[in-house]
């Protein structure tokens, strides 16, 4: 065991998940086993910005039907952002003040939630640390949706949110079959900025050639216009209606993002495309050249908080993560995301955890093979469906109220007082 005794402090970052709360579950519930080691265990509100704040709770107050109940409770329970770090070599005033708060706090245990960037801030924070002579330990805990995060099997929340668009498009598909003399065409616009494993999971929803979705668009396959307008052709000319499930990141052959050719959305804080409008724009192709009608559908920020049919092999691996996180620490192990494992499929499918270097996350992403799609580039494979299908498995079971819907936990957030005897306005407008 870590012969380094302090408190520890848990934060999420970027957009949140069906099960990132799961993995602080897992995360609190592991620390709690370990009283000698995590002397207080605490959460920063609104991820990183909750440190440079000095705004933190303590979560050891927290009844424990409550920390219990975040395995059922969508989103970020400690409160989120999406605040950029600058580079360690441009500005350390951000990085000086993170270890001013952990200092004031006697924080010696950091784990941090969240996808490429998060883990970018954690691998700073970690060097920063070891450079001034600050003894802490820090862990990532890989969260993102888009399953773009490199050397882990998949991604906790990536589950949840393909058994979510799977089953919409399944039931877009019911829809505009049973409509399809008036409304002929469906597309669907699905989240990944980069990558396209949500678009292509849709397709696990085809078991016929009757199902939807019939056409899946990926970032990663270049868009040609001229193909498209054939394929859907082609579809209509087959069943006579159309379901389309669109990844928001799609690209032309010159790598530009199709949502730009419908204008520019601008860029978030962190640099990338605020992307959007991809479905609109492919109605317009539709409308246009084919003279069909089309509908559209943007699922939007409900699809990565579908907690009411979340995936139960997702909620039971993102809280294994969380554990893993806890024990890793404990062992003294810093500067690692903890990462997800496959060992075997099919009915013999186990998943464990192990360990990437945070810097080595922090500046690779993982896009869907090519083997994963068709000669065509728009229905997946058997090695794909072999690839997800254990992924889906399970509903969790999620608390409903006496009105019928679903019961999600809200955390006291018991105030520390803040100790460093200054203020700081990050992220502050």
């Amino acid at each position: 065991m870590a012969s380094l005794k302090g408190n520890c402090v848990l934060a999420q970052s970027g957009g949140p998940t069906a099960v990132i709360n799961a993995s602080i579950c897992g995360a609190v519930q592991e620390a709690m086993r370990y009283p000698e080691i995590f002397t207080g265990i605490y959460g920063a509100d609104n991820g990183i910005l909750g440190i440079l704040n000095e705004k933190l709770f303590d979560l050891g107050q927290e009844p424990a039907d409550n920390i219990e109940g975040l395995k059922s409770t969508p989103a970020a329970a400690l409160g989120s952002c999406r605040y950029k770090l600058k580079d360690l070599t441009q500005s350390r005033d951000d990085y000086e003040r993170i270890i001013e708060v952990f200092k004031a706090h006697n924080i010696r245990y950091f784990f941090y939630a969240g996808g490429n960037d998060s883990m970018d801030t954690c691998d700073k924070i970690c060097k920063l640390a070891r450079e001034t002579g600050y003894d802490m330990i820090a862990v990532g805990i890989a969260k993102t949706i888009d399953n773009d995060l490199a050397f882990t099997d998949h991604c906790p929340g990536f589950g949840s949110v393909v058994k979510y668009n799977a089953t919409a498009i399944m039931e877009a598909g019911k829809d505009t079959e049973a409509m399809y003399t008036a409304d002929t065409i469906t597309v669907q616009e699905i989240m990944g900025r980069n990558a396209g494993w949500i678009a292509a999971g849709t397709g696990m929803a085809r078991r016929s050639y009757e199902d939807a979705p019939h056409l899946i668009y990926i970032p990663e396959i270049p868009f040609v216009v001229e193909n498209f307008v054939q394929d859907v052709k082609e579809v209509l000319k087959r069943i006579g209606y159309c379901v389309i499930s669109a990844g928001e990141g799609m690209k032309n052959a010159e790598g530009k993002y199709i949502s730009e050719m419908g204008g520019s959305f601008g860029k978030d804080s962190f640099g990338h495309a605020q992307l959007g409008g991809v479905a609109d724009i492919l109605r317009g192709i539709i409308e246009s050249e084919i003279k069909v009608k089309c509908r559209t559908q943007k699922l939007g920020t409900c699809q990565r908080s579908a907690m009411h049919f979340a995936s139960l092999t997702d909620v039971n691996e993102a809280y294994m993560c969380g554990q893993a996180a806890v024990k890793a620490a404990a062992e003294g192990i810093s500067g690692k995301m903890v990462t997800l494992v496959r060992e075997g499929d099919g009915a013999n499918y186990r998943c464990t955890t192990g360990l990437a270097d945070l810097s080595a996350v922090a500046n690779g992403e993982k896009y869907l093979p090519r083997e994963f799609m068709d000669e065509r580039g728009t229905s997946i494979t058997d090695a794909m469906r072999k690839y997800m299908t254990p992924l889906l498995q399970g509903e969790a079971p999620v608390r409903i109220g006496d009105d019928g819907l679903p019961v999600y936990v809200r955390l006291q957030k018991h105030r520390l007082a803040p100790k460093t005897g200054r203020e700081y306005s990050a992220g502050k407008k």
